[in-house]
């Protein structure tokens, strides 16, 4: 499906924070600070809707309840008793409810959030600064950001050099570290994204 109806909408709004720093001997220092701006409003917009859309308190609760029914369920697996183990079996179906109730909840934020994500990333993969963007990485950040981990599932472009990360390696690692900062930050008690 072709967005690029939307570029004049997205075009203003995101390319002046591609061009907020430039540096004259790179070029691609500003879509550097953009995608990073860009993953964290992203990251903020996503947090703001978990901490507004999730009861925080009640998905606490139900992770604290399913983590308790599977210690029983393998205390009673362990124990071998088919008497604990029918009692089990009878419990299961209110822990299947609890779990759909925490699934539902936990997925409230992306339903509210896909589809402005999308348009986003559709803009940034479409926009000649960004998706020309790589950056290389001292060897140290390139293992302990497990970034082989992350070549593994997609394939460099020709001519990035193997120690680099692309825009999308770039947008992870921002989304990733500033989720964590501005979960922090908003008092959400759970973990994720």
């Amino acid at each position: 499906m072709d967005f690029s109806i939307l570029n004049p909408i997205l075009n203003p709004i995101f390319n002046p924070l591609l061009h907020l720093v430039s540096v004259p001997n790179n070029p691609y220092f500003g879509a550097i600070i953009g995608v990073f701006l860009i993953a964290t409003f992203v990251a903020f917009v996503i947090t703001v809707a978990n901490k507004l859309l999730v009861d925080q308190d009640r998905l606490q609760f139900l992770q604290g309840e399913m983590k308790g029914f599977q210690s029983e369920m393998m205390k009673a697996q362990k124990s071998g008793d088919p008497k604990a183990m029918a009692e089990m079996q009878k419990k299961q179906a209110k822990f299947m409810d609890l779990q759909k109730e925490m699934m539902f909840n936990s997925f409230k934020p992306m339903i509210v959030t896909f589809v402005p994500i999308i348009l986003i990333f559709y803009w940034m993969a479409g926009n000649p600064l960004i998706n020309h963007l790589y950056l290389n990485l001292p060897s140290f950040a390139y293992y302990v950001l497990l970034v082989p981990i992350f070549h593994t599932f997609y394939h460099q472009s020709a001519g990035v050099p193997v120690m680099a990360v692309e825009w999308l390696g770039w947008y992870i690692l921002c989304s990733f570290s500033m989720s964590f900062v501005w979960r922090k930050l908003l008092g959400l008690k759970g973990g994720g994204m």
